[in-house]
This record gives structure tokens, C-alpha cells and sequence, in this order.
């Protein structure tokens, strides 16, 4: 047995967790949690004080939970690279967004392996858990690694394992999800299993580091193209004249061979709008071109501007011009009962809208404020009594918050972006869909 081995079974290895975002930081408590020792590593100095005086801003964190880790010195946060001297295992879950040409940045996956590699001693273990396209994690970061004079397989161990996260979604803890786990050869994937072993009931692991990889990006994909489906099937059946939420529901009822997925106004959050541009750039090299999940995500793509065409018909039928109209537009954050805005289609929405001569108000009950192309707008109050003095009210995001009730009986008009009033009727109620 190493002595890696032997520091991961007995929970005296110390665990370096770089990038405390919506993965990194519930990874960072789970090992701290399971009794490792555990760094965090963040860019922003605002995110590790935050960290270091016991402050969750991360929804899945609990924050009494992170107090009493950091109150035991569990767990540390800092931005100071050189503590990766101190680390067995360095997980690194970074950012990988998109450039303005829709091409893969992977400049904080690179930044942090040139910081590792600095660091990087004998027998360290280090994980990539950032969404991206197979072949990074042996292509591009065991090169810069290896830049250290060591040798990766032999020197040092190098897998990928897969962030997985819902935020808002059903109540899992990071323990009850499977994780997936592939090394760059079988040293690796055996230590890298090891560790996540202590945080999490299944562990699986896969061939190779490519497959991990392709897993991750399959798992946004499949999610991003059925979106896609049910969204152009809405589109069809408002020109049909029939309600998407009604066939959906009917559809949902055979046991087999159907799971179902929503229409709305878009697709949001890190990884699922832009992970069909990291696997079609990366089949280029293939000379693959991916057209149906690039046309999945042109589809999605477009909804904002749906939505808002739909909103500017249901006006005009009441001898409303969108310039002009009063519109509050609930929700902007990606997905319901989360804060969360990155990549939101919701400001996306209210960007077109004002864009076109609307007035837009918005509220959400997570988000205070959302930058625009114009500025930041702050959030306006909910006030129940005062939805007729809205020419509009678009349900953009269906919180769990909002009395859906009070909105339908209180609006002048209310166009349904996201099927939250689906049980309802109201001559004032205009569904997308529908």
C-alpha cells in the first residue's frame, strides 16, 4: 500500500479543492465533513473571506454546517497557490465558459494547471471535475503537469471525475449521487476512486479519463436536446391550438419509453447551454459535425426571442403595442428557487423586451439585482394588490414562492412562460404552448 493509499483511508490526507463555485464549495465540506483536512483555493478574495468566516453563498451548503467546519479548522480557505505544497489530493472544479465565438475557453483550466504544476510534488493525486470535452484532461492538462519534471502514472496520479449538481432540484446530498470516476491508467483511476469513496456511496469507475469526460458532456446534451424537442413541439401546438401542458401530461401517463421534459423560455446555468458547442468543436478535430445537438442548442437558443414575440401577440390582441406596455416579468433567475442568473434566459428575455420599447419591471425573490446590457436594474417590490398597473405580467421563472393564484385573479393579462398556471383558466392567462 502507498502511502497515498494509506492517507485516504484513514482520512489523514489533506484535500486541496481549487475553484469554490457551485461545485467546488460542496465538495470542500463534504471532504471536510468526512474528516479530511481540506483547502480551498478561489481566485476571489471575496468568496475565500466569505468561506473563512463561515458564510455559505452557495445554495446546498448548509451554513451552520460550514461554520463548524471552519470553526474546527476542517476547513481553510485562501488564494495562495503555494499551500498546494501541503495537499495529497488537489481537486480542481474551475469554470469552462464559452468564448463570444462560441468556442471552448479553457484559460482557467489552464491557469490552474500551471498552478499546480508549480506545486506538484511526488505522490499527489490530482482530479479534474470541470465540465468539458473528453480528451482535456490527458491532452491538456498531463502536459503542463508534466512540465513539473514529473511523471505522470508514476510520479503523480491524474483522473477526471464529473461534478454533478442540481441546484434547486431534488434534495440529494453529495454522498447519495453516483460518482463517476476515469484515470489517464489504471494507478490513478484506483487512488482517485479511493478518495471519492469517502464522500460518496457508489463510486464508478470507467476505462479512461475520455469516457468520464464524455459522460459528463452526454449527461448536459441529452438534457439540452430533449429541452429543445418539447420546446419546437410548443411552438407547433401554438400554432396548432393545443396545449402542450396537456399533451405532456397525457404522455406522461405510459410507464415506459417516455420520461418528460418542459417547454420555457430558454436554457440556463454553466453547463447545459454550453456544453453542445464543447463536444462540436471538439468533433471537428473528427471532421464530425454534430447537427442535431448544435440545432438542440440553436433551438433553445432562441426561446427568449419566442417568448418575446408571444408576449408582443397576446398584446396586440388587446389593441396593445409592446412599445410602451408595462411589463413585470417574474423570475430571472436560470431555474426555479435557485439565485442563480448565469446564463439566464429570463435576462436574456427582459434585455429583448426593453430592446423593443417595453418597460420592464422584474422581480425575484432570490435575485436583488441583474445586469443588462444597459446597466444593472434592481428588482421591484411584489406587490399582489398592484398587478393591473401592468399592461403584462410574464411568469418567467416559476418559483415556488409565488402565489400563482393571486397573480391570475390580480393581472390584467398574464402570459405563462413556464406552464406555472397550467391548471388554471382565465380569459386573461395566455400560455406558451398553447
Amino acid at each position: 500500500m502507498t502511502q497515498l493509499e494509506s492517507k485516504l483511508r484513514d482520512k489523514s490526507a489533506a484535500v486541496a479543492v481549487i475553484g469554490l463555485g457551485y461545485v467546488g464549495l460542496p465538495l470542500a465540506a463534504a471532504f471536510a465533513s468526512a474528516g479530511f483536512k481540506v483547502l480551498g483555493i478561489d481566485l476571489q478574495q471575496k468568496r475565500v473571506d466569505l468561506v473563512n468566516r463561515g458564510r455559505s453563498y452557495k445554495a446546498g451548503v448548509d451554513e451552520k454546517l460550514l461554520g463548524k467546519l471552519v470553526r474546527s479548522r476542517k476547513l481553510i480557505a485562501t488564494t495562495d497557490h503555494a499551500q498546494l505544497r501541503k495537499a495529497d489530493a488537489v481537486c480542481v472544479c474551475v469554470p469552462t465558459p464559452l468564448t463570444r465565438t462560441r468556442k471552448p475557453d479553457l484559460s482557467h483550466i489552464i491557469y490552474e494547471a500551471e498552478q499546480v504544476s508549480r506545486y506538484l510534488k511526488n505522490g499527489q493525486l490530482v482530479v479534474l471535475e470541470s465540465t468539458t470535452f473528453p480528451g482535456t484532461t490527458r491532452e491538456v492538462m498531463l502536459p503542463i503537469l508534466e512540465r513539473s519534471g514529473l511523471k505522470a502514472g508514476r510520479d503523480f496520479f491524474l483522473a477526471f471525475s464529473p461534478g454533478r449538481a442540481d441546484p434547486g432540484g431534488a434534495a440529494h446530498d453529495m454522498r447519495s449521487i453516483p460518482k463517476i470516476v476515469g484515470g489517464i491508467d489504471a494507478k490513478s483511476s484506483r487512488l482517485a476512486c479511493l478518495l471519492y469513496s469517502r464522500v460518496a456511496d457508489t463510486v464508478l469507475p470507467v476505462s479512461s479519463a475520455e469516457v468520464a469526460e464524455m459522460t459528463k458532456v452526454f449527461e448536459n446534451v441529452f438534457r439540452s436536446v430533449n429541452v429543445a424537442l418539447v420546446n419546437e413541439l410548443a411552438q407547433l401546438c401554438d400554432k396548432m391550438g393545443i396545449s402542450v401542458w396537456e399533451v405532456i401530461r397525457a404522455a406522461s401517463s405510459k410507464p415506459f419509453g417516455y420520461m418528460p421534459f418542459y417547454p420555457g423560455p430558454g436554457t440556463g446555468g454553466h453547463s447545459i447551454p454550453l456544453d453542445p458547442y464543447y463536444l462540436a468543436d471538439k468533433a471537428l478535430e473528427y471532421d464530425f459535425h454534430t447537427r442535431f445537438i448544435e440545432l438542440a442548442a440553436d433551438i433553445n437558443e432562441s426561446m427568449p426571442g419566442y417568448v418575446a414575440s408571444q408576449v408582443t401577440a397576446a398584446l396586440n390582441s388587446r389593441d396593445i403595442s409592446l412599445g410602451g406596455a408595462k411589463i413585470l416579468v417574474l423570475g430571472a433567475a436560470y431555474k426555479k428557487d435557485v439565485a442563480d442568473v448565469h446564463a439566464s434566459p429570463c435576462v436574456k428575455l427582459i434585455a429583448i423586451l426593453q430592446k423593443r420599447g417595453a418597460r420592464v419591471d422584474y422581480h425575484d425573490p432570490y435575485v436583488p439585482q441583474i445586469l443588462l446590457p444597459d446597466g444593472p436594474q434592481a428588482a421591484v417590490k411584489l406587490d399582489y394588490g398592484s398587478l393591473k398597473s401592468y399592461d403584462c405580467v410574464l411568469i418567467a421563472t416559476d418559483h415556488s414562492a409565488y402565489d400563482y393564484v393571486k397573480i391570475a385573479r390580480g393581472a390584467r393579462l398574464v402570459f405563462d412562460a413556464r406552464g406555472a398556471t397550467r391548471e388554471m383558466n382565465g380569459k386573461n392567462i395566455v400560455r406558451l404552448g398553447e
